[in-house]
């Protein structure tokens, strides 16, 4: 038996639906704990390609139970378009999910108050919001007055809810922000036909994660987004509005940390990055432009083009600390197939001083300077290897070198999209670790 913690050690897409859907094999329970359907995870089985946004990635696993956790803020009418979709390309739900009553659900208002807010921020203020209604969610959560799911499988405390909520909101948007407002009887109806289709998969998710735990089986939490867009240790503004580390698995399921056996941090073999924020090995060249493309570096839920970079290894030294990474995975490595030489950033310079560590203050960060280290790319095709000693010398090389600088092993390396295009070093599930 082991729990197991995934996370992004970057700022998210870094690949983490490929390596979930690959361990669930080992897996019982597969948990996502926190974010909303501004998360996109994108896994490929054979010729099928299936992007999720709310749901779990182990539902493509016939057996395997999943459960959205208390963390999560639910779009009830998005989370039904993929639970049909997927209803539609023959993987049936049945009883294999389970959503937290304490989870909270995405209002209408949330999303007009989202495009709102950032609509009146100016240059480089903007967040770069994906306007699904997130953050609005969460700030109402922290107000104690949001609406939770079971909330919205209760008609009687749903209307209740809307009617106050919506009472304030209107309020709100008139006076600031001179926009209509919303009719709680049109927003009432709609929402107590989602809460009546989804009613029958709430439940107590922490209860049924401690028996889950009790009866010896695998638990694999799924983190949305990555630790630089945790709202606590990430790029602060430019981040989400949750615990995308390894500390929100235990508060966004209901799950105690004394349980958690590893944590699996997701890392690409590049940087890349969506939205505004600083990025110091950003590359606005014709290498950039050559990993965006061979990366398909686009975003599974905006469709938004990513800025991308070399690898930061002060980056990704700061997500093994705040996480405590028991292990690493590298994805993307064939994506690097067509560089002469491949740059790794150890260190920044910032005002004539050397920083080896993450600075905490948002406006060094930003003027940060990038510190590299080259090395020669291997020019070679790395595209579905299967073991380390199939890769070029010199692709060896640098999974080595970028181990030694993090400081944490290698349980697996991502040489394509598909399944089976990966290097399996040692089980996270079981730790056990052969010497690469």
């Amino acid at each position: 038996m082991a729990n197991i913690v995934i996370i992004g050690s970057q700022w998210g897409d870094e690949g983490k639906g490929k390596i979930v859907d690959l361990l669930t094999a080992e897996a019982d329970v597969v948990v996502r704990y926190q974010g909303g359907a501004n998360a996109g995870h994108t896994v490929v089985i054979g010729s099928h390609q299936y992007i999720l946004h709310l749901m779990p990635s182990g539902i493509l696993h016939p057996g395997k139970k999943c459960v959205i956790g208390n963390g999560v803020v639910i779009d009830p009418a998005t989370l039904l378009e993929e639970m049909d979709g997927l209803e539609s390309r023959g993987i049936g739900l049945g009883d294999s999910l389970m959503i937290s009553k304490n989870a909270h659900v995405i209002m209408p208002w949330h999303k007009a108050l989202d495009g709102a807010a950032e609509a009146r921020r100016s240059g480089g203020s903007k967040i770069g919001t994906t306007g699904r209604g997130i953050g609005p969610c969460y700030a109402e959560k922290m107000e104690r007055s949001g609406i939770r799911i079971s909330d919205l499988v209760n008609p009687e405390l749903l209307r209740a809810k809307v009617d106050q909520n919506v009472a304030e909101v209107n309020f709100l948007l008139a006076r600031i922000y001179e926009m209509d407002g919303f009719d709680a009887n049109q927003v009432f109806e709609e929402y107590a036909a989602y809460g009546k289709r989804l009613a029958p998969f709430a439940g107590d998710a922490s209860l049924y994660l401690h028996t889950a735990k009790q009866a010896g089986k695998n638990i694999l939490f799924e983190g949305a987004q990555g630790t630089m867009l945790d709202i606590d240790h990430g790029t602060y503004p430019f981040v989400t509005s949750s615990s995308s580390t390894a500390g929100g698995a235990c508060t966004g399921a209901g799950f105690g940390p004394t349980h958690i056996d590893g944590v699996l941090g997701i890392v690409k073999a590049y940087t890349t990055r969506v939205g505004a924020g600083p990025f110091p090995t950003e590359l606005l060249d014709k290498t950039g432009d050559l990993l965006q493309s061979r990366g398909r570096e686009v975003g599974a839920t905006t469709g938004r083009r990513r800025r991308c970079g070399w690898f930061d290894a002060v980056v990704v030294r700061y997500a093994a600390r705040v996480n405590g990474l028991t292990g690493l995975c590298l994805t993307k490595l064939d994506v690097l197939d067509e560089c002469e030489k491949i740059m790794i950033c150890n260190a920044y310079k910032y005002k004539g001083e050397i920083l080896r560590e993450m600075p905490n203050e948002p406006h060094v960060f930003a003027a940060c300077e990038p510190i590299y280290e080259v090395v020669p790319g291997w020019m070679a095709q790395t595209l579905g290897k299967t073991s380390m000693h199939d890769l070029p010398q010199a692709a060896q090389d640098y999974v080595k070198r970028l181990q030694d600088d993090i400081g944490v092993p290698f349980a697996m390396v991502s040489t394509g999209p598909d399944r089976d295009e990966t290097i399996i070093n040692f089980n996270p599930f079981s730790w056990q670790r052969e010497v690469i």
